[in-house]
Order: structure tokens, then C-alpha cells, then sequence
């Protein structure tokens, strides 16, 4: 393997990881907005109260994409390990 490929595979490691995360960290992201606005329309600053919405949000968030994550780790897995060497 070369250089030139062993960046090729780095950058396609890290563009999947930044793709699978985005569906959990807007959602927590958007969670944590709407949160924060209720905090201050109603000015109930507790700090509890913007964390675990955000964190049930999140998990439920996993566990919806979970299966869509996991194929397309499959399917990098198996590209990587398909791929000959030169």
C-alpha cells in the first residue's frame, strides 16, 4: 500500500465518522435550541432541565440510526478489507 492510498482510506475513515455522527449531533444540537428558548421565555435557568432532554434526544437519535450506522461500517469494513494491495 502506498502513500497515496493509505491517505485515500484516512480521509474516507474520517469523512464516515464526521457522516455518521451528524444525525446525533443535530438533533442534539436542535434539542438544545429549542430548549434554551423555552428557558428563556419562561426564565427557568435550571441546568438539569437543558441536559436531559438533550441527552434522551440523542440517545433516541442512536437508536433510530442505529441500523443504517451500522451498515455503513459494514460496508467500509468490507471495502477495506477487499481492497488487494498492489
Amino acid at each position: 500500500m502506498g502513500a497515496d492510498q493509505g491517505i485515500e482510506l484516512a480521509r474516507q475513515a474520517i469523512m464516515l465518522l464526521v457522516f455518521l455522527s451528524l444525525p446525533v449531533l443535530v438533533t442534539g444540537l436542535i434539542v438544545a435550541l429549542i430548549v434554551s428558548v423555552l428557558q428563556a421565555v419562561t426564565q427557568v435557568q435550571d441546568q438539569t432541565l437543558g441536559l436531559v432532554p438533550r441527552i434522551l434526544a440523542m440517545l433516541l437519535a442512536l437508536a433510530i440510526t442505529a441500523p443504517w450506522m451500522l451498515s455503513k461500517l459494514v460496508e467500509f469494513g468490507r471495502e477495506m478489507f477487499t481492497c488487494s494491495p498492489p
